[in-house]
């Protein structure tokens, strides 16, 4: 699960840089942005799942 949203970090990362070195398309880097945001955020979410006592 790890390396999914890992890689999914990485495309995301990826997608906000081309956005933002491409000019025009401003959209992209914000698009990328937001879902950069959104894996990371359900990974540290269920990091902090597995913490939790059973």
């Amino acid at each position: 699960m790890w390396r999914v949203i890992g890689a999914l970090l990485v495309i995301w990362l990826a997608v906000t840089v081309l956005g933002a070195v491409i000019k025009g398309l401003f959209w992209l880097a914000v698009l990328g942005g937001l879902l950069f945001v959104a894996t990371a955020a359900v990974g540290w979410v269920r990091r902090g799942n597995r913490q939790l006592p059973r």
